[in-house]
């Protein structure tokens, strides 16, 4: 136990302090006092919702801060060196060699027209650590270490040839290739479906393993966080508010914050039905469905050669909420775009109260329109940047209820308060708000219209689970006022299974399960419904690993 305590730390951080600097030379805190250490082979977490200063640490340990930022105080040692004090030149002899580091975008991070190999291999190569022939060696070994397929030949593909939790782990070989002392992962698999980021996460845990490579993994769920740290810091507004062990950290937390993530972390209800029992359908609501989806086959070309749905169909009824759930690729987007209108099919149809509606959004009338409301999974990309609130909020108003405008201005103030912000919000721009407060602004312009039913695509995917479980909230609490129905698209079951009534299961582009939630998550399931049930983290650290050998 003494050798232990005296095992010399691979990375170490004291009094660590990242400022905003005016124009002025005023310093604004973004994170302060900072203290943590890396053992050899030991992962510690940086946990926190969006604003927590998560990846400002991250960044620091690189000796990097973002335009605008800077390091005013504190030491990032990697051994003896001093990361804050080297020259920009020290620091990119060092980084990707001695400090590597994986994004949360996999896609955004390889350049498309290059090979894979030829990104993985380049910091070998450029540094002079290795021959070209070497490095593609080396490389492919890294590629059977994890688990991907057809390790001999898939670098010779390009990132678009593969899938998204490939194209992640091939990151990971690029990070690898130096055998860095220290890994940062920032935030690797929270773009994943649930399926993918088990893939994904053990493929991480095990190279990890085998590499003795301490590492720094930046997230916002704690129950991913309980499968790979060895210590985690919880962070709030900058600071640190709880510090140590995982099992200390999940099984008794001190600070009321931890409790908070702990208990807004993506896992399974506690109490799920065990057996079945007839679905009760008493209620008019239940009676007739609002939206009907028949046999609707469609997908992308001229003439949908690209099949993309196979005779879908499926019922959404009146203030109620059918889940959709399926991995990347499953349909789950274009059976939203189809009922939107964004999309045309090749067979099928699909009725709103028992009316056909046009496929073509263009030739559904204005009433059509307004019924079926889309929120979108990206409110950064969904909102205009140039326009205020107040005019993103009024331009529905505008067009659907010819309002004039002197009654604009208060019919924005009643929707801010509807989706619980403050009524001076709508002078702002979005790039003024939070992602918690931006998706709030998304669904007050879907409710703006007065729909029947709104769509809502992943709409919590890019959102911390503090924020997200305040939006799921929400959206309870604005069903239960409205009577507005949602159909509810995720790729993490544990969510569909806090919000919907109904569920039906997608995997490549056919519906294999489908009924009310009681139905679906009873056993037993179909072997898909299965899996995904079994890809949600459990908070417990022995999860994964277990999970492995099962």
């Amino acid at each position: 136990m003494n050798e232990q305590n005296q095992i010399t730390p691979v990375f170490e951080v004291n009094g660590l302090c990242v400022s905003a600097q005016s124009r002025k030379r005023h310093l604004t805190p973004i994170v302060s006092d900072i203290n943590f250490s890396i053992e050899p082979g030991k992962v510690t977490a940086l946990i926190g919702e969006s604003g927590s200063g998560k990846t400002t640490i991250a960044l620091a340990c690189l000796g990097f801060a973002r335009a605008g930022c800077i390091v005013n105080a504190g030491s990032a040692k990697l051994g003896d060196v001093d990361v804050l004090k080297l020259s920009n030149h020290q620091r990119r002899s060092i980084r990707g060699k001695d400090i590597a580091y994986i994004a949360q975008s996999a896609a955004a991070a390889f350049n498309s027209s290059l090979t894979i190999n030829r990104q993985v291999t380049e910091t070998a190569v450029i540094n002079g650590i290795m021959s070209q022939t070497q490095a593609t060696d080396k490389a492919i070994s890294l590629y059977r270490e994890l688990d991907l397929p057809e390790p001999e030949t898939i670098g010779q593909r390009y990132p678009h040839q593969v899938s998204g939790g490939q194209l992640q782990r091939l990151m990971a070989a690029m990070a690898m290739i130096c055998d860095p002392q220290l890994l940062i992962l920032d935030e690797p698999t929270t773009a994943l479906d649930v399926t993918t980021q088990i893939e994904v996460l053990r493929s991480f845990k095990k190279l990890i393993r085998n590499k003795k490579t301490s590492a720094i993994y930046v997230s916002h769920d704690l129950a991913v966080v309980a499968q790979i740290a060895d210590e985690v810091l919880v962070l709030k507004e900058g600071r640190v508010v709880e510090y140590g062990p995982i099992t200390q950290i999940i099984d008794h937390p001190k600070h009321e914050y931890t409790i908070e993530l702990i208990n807004a972390a993506h896992v399974m209800p506690e109490q799920l039905p065990s057996a079945r029992t007839p679905p009760t359908r008493s209620d008019d609501s239940m009676s007739l469905p609002l939206l009907s989806v028949n046999t609707v086959t469609a997908g992308y070309g001229n003439s949908h050669q690209y099949l993309a749905l196979h005779d879908v169909n499926l019922e959404a009824f009146k203030s109620r909420t059918i889940g959709v759930i399926g991995e990347s690729g499953s349909g789950k987007t274009t059976l939203g775009r189809v009922i939107s209108g964004l999309m045309n099919i090749k067979s099928g149809s699909v009725a709103l109260d028992g009316q056909p509606l046009n496929d073509n959004i263009n030739r559904r009338d204005r009433e059509q329109l307004r019924s079926i409301q889309f929120a979108f999974q990206m409110a950064d990309v969904a909102l205009n940047p140039r326009h205020r609130i107040d005019k993103i909020l009024g331009r529905p108003l505008a067009f659907y209820f010819d309002i004039p405008q002197e009654s604009i201005k208060d019919r924005v103030a009643k929707l801010l308060e509807l989706v619980e912000l403050p009524v001076e919000y709508a002078r702002r721009f979005p790039r003024e708000l939070s992602g918690g407060e931006k998706q709030r602004v998304n669904l007050a312009r879907a409710l703006a219209a007065e729909p029947k039913l709104i769509i809502c695509d992943e709409i919590t995917s890019a959102l911390d689970t503090v924020v997200a479980k305040s939006i799921l909230t929400l959206l309870s609490d604005l069903q239960s006022r409205t009577g507005v129905s949602y159909v509810f698209i995720s790729h993490d079951i544990s969510i569909i299974v806090k919000m919907a009534d109904t569920i039906a299961v997608m995997r490549e582009g056919r519906v294999v399960e489908y009924g009310t939630l009681e139905e679906v998550i009873t056993p037993p399931h179909h072997p898909y419904t299965q899996q995904l049930l079994n890809s949600v983290p459990v908070m417990r650290t022995d999860w994964l690993d277990n999970l492995a050998t099962t």
